[in-house]
């Protein structure tokens, strides 16, 4: 397994459509050592979330640490070409950063109730209905999908803000 690098914003790879991954390719050695080295990269950064083109991988794969969130199921979710089915109509808006823009936080609007459709590592069919922290996450990922950064989903720029300042300025902010 490997620590891979990751893609920092202004790279081309986090602006482009990422390729879905075939039943095929799934199955094969590349793709699966791709998985486990995502999984390792996430571990490694302290991330909550990871998308292929964060790792110069086109491909239509994210993970999502369900211990980071309110999820009572501990572990990383391993999700092969996530489609969102349903989103509530109900949002919430919270803080996010990213591993592509360190030491960046902002406050973006996200449905706060999704049903993600996708396949497991092994390329089994799931449909997973999430909510709070852990919606974020995915919805966040599957944007890294689509060439999409939580800048692009900010509706004010106001709260953009460095790491620093966020803890110093903001972390107690209750909104």
């Amino acid at each position: 397994m490997a620590i891979l690098k990751v893609a920092n914003m202004g790279n081309p790879v986090l602006r482009h459509e990422a390729e879905p991954v075939t039943s095929r390719d799934l199955k094969s050695l590349p793709v699966q050592q791709l998985i486990d080295d995502m999984i390792e990269t996430l571990v490694e950064y302290r991330g909550v979330g990871l998308a292929g083109p964060q790792v110069h991988e086109s491909r239509r794969i994210i993970l999502v640490d369900r211990s980071a969130g309110e999820d009572p199921e501990d572990g990383i979710l391993v999700l092969v070409n996530p489609v969102i089915t349903e989103a509530s109509e109900a949002t919430d808006e919270d803080w996010e950063g990213c591993l592509s823009i360190p030491d960046i936080r902002g406050r973006v609007v996200r449905a706060s109730q999704i049903v993600v459709e996708s396949r497991d590592r092994k390329g089994r069919d799931q449909a997973l209905s999430v909510s709070g922290f852990t919606a974020r996450i995915m919805q966040h990922e599957i944007d890294h999908l689509d060439g999409v950064l939580f800048l692009d989903r900010m509706t004010d720029m106001l709260s953009l803000t460095f790491l620093p300042e966020y803890g110093r300025y903001w972390i107690d902010d209750s909104d």
